[in-house]
């Protein structure tokens, strides 16, 4: 496996996870225990992702402003995390933040597998993938 294939495993389980919680309504337990989920793969793969994705694609001039770009996205995916947390999930403005997010999410993730992973494809040597791999999907595991 390299390092994009265990990218797009975990973007597909976001991607999931997004939908089913902007389907959920009010204060339900099932919002509630979405939320969490989301928030904790998000974290979780946004660290990952920077720490061995990211990082050796900073070092190189042809990806280094994408790697940047992407960066930047993981922040705004927080604050929108944030602003979730510090909203009732009554409340009609939770929904509207919530579908801010998966729009963000959704973009974000397309975005890396169609810009990021083809000029990625020419900076990392077939080793790097699969060693990048490794080093994400143990991290991973690690933080679930």
């Amino acid at each position: 496996m390299n390092i994009f294939e265990a990218l797009r495993e975990d973007h597909e389980i976001q991607r999931d996870l997004v939908k089913r919680l902007i389907e959920t309504s009010g204060d339900q337990d099932a919002r509630d225990e979405l939320f969490i989920a989301l928030r904790s793969e998000l974290e979780s793969h946004a660290e990952a992702e920077e720490r061995h994705f990211y990082v050796p694609l900073i070092e190189s001039d042809l990806t280094q402003e994408k790697a940047r770009h992407s960066i930047a996205e993981h922040h705004e995916i927080d604050e929108l995390i944030e602003e979730l947390e510090n909203t009732e999930y009554s409340s009609p403005g939770w929904l509207v933040t919530a579908k801010k997010l998966q729009e963000k999410v959704e973009h974000h993730l397309s975005e890396e597998e169609h810009e990021v992973f083809q000029m990625a494809g020419k900076v990392l040597s077939a080793k790097q993938k699969e060693d990048l791999a490794k080093s994400y999907r143990k991290y991973m595991a690690d933080s679930r």
